[in-house]
């Protein structure tokens, strides 16, 4: 465990420096957004569409507050649409992260880790808890890349990889997009509720396997 915690941090670092080195040079804030949406607000649905699976896709990238997106995609949106294009943008980055890992990521884990036997005892464990990790990797920010990253790195099988992230983004951009359909910027009591409730299920669901790991 400890060798694939030392991973997941290496991985959380890259993601967490992108998003420091962005907010210093003052790109892409949270002001940004909104005003982008708000700029964009009177064109055609499509091309909502796309700027929200656009935005989400860069998430592998750069830090971006999904949350937030998923809500504006449901208030501009509606909530079918919204739904389409947060889960085309959330699937679409971390297919991408794991493609990437799965093919760099050994060379970069035998960098790391010299040691093979330690090597195979951190695949074990993430495959052993893995798809688990992918269902609540919305817990926390950075969590999802990252443990699309570490799916990649060790090898674990697209079908399973596919399935668990599926499962944890799929419910997760119907939900809060049903949020921002509902709300307002007069009205936004719906959406903070909803996004309160979905962040603290997460987060139980997020402690409760690390405790669960710990005494393992």
């Amino acid at each position: 465990m400890r060798e694939l915690i030392k991973t997941g941090a290496i991985l959380a670092a890259f993601f967490a420096m992108s998003f420091i080195v962005l907010r210093l040079a003052g790109v892409l804030t949270l002001d940004d957004i909104q005003t982008l949406f708000k700029n964009v607000s009177t064109l055609s649905s499509t091309h909502i569409m796309v700027l929200v699976v656009v935005l989400l896709f860069a998430d592998l990238f750069i830090a971006i507050p999904t949350m937030t997106i998923s809500i504006l995609a449901g208030y501009f949106l509606g909530a079918p649409s919204g739904a389409i294009a947060v889960t085309l943008g959330m699937m679409s980055a971390g297919i991408c992260g794991y493609v990437i890992s799965r093919r760099m990521g050994p060379r970069i884990l035998q960098r790391v880790y010299k040691d093979r036997v330690r090597l195979a005892e951190m695949e074990r464990i993430f495959a052993k808890n893995g798809v688990v990790v992918l269902m609540i990797c919305r817990a926390i920010p950075i969590l999802p890349e990252v443990s699309c990253c570490l799916a990649g790195a060790t090898q674990m099988s697209f079908g399973r990889f596919l399935g668990g992230f599926a499962v944890g983004t799929i419910p997760y951009a119907i939900i809060t997009t049903y949020a921002g359909s509902i709300s307002s910027p007069q009205s936004p009591v719906p959406a903070i509720l909803i996004a309160v409730a979905i962040s603290g299920t997460l987060w139980l669901s997020w402690a409760g396997l690390l405790k669960r790991s710990r005494h393992s």
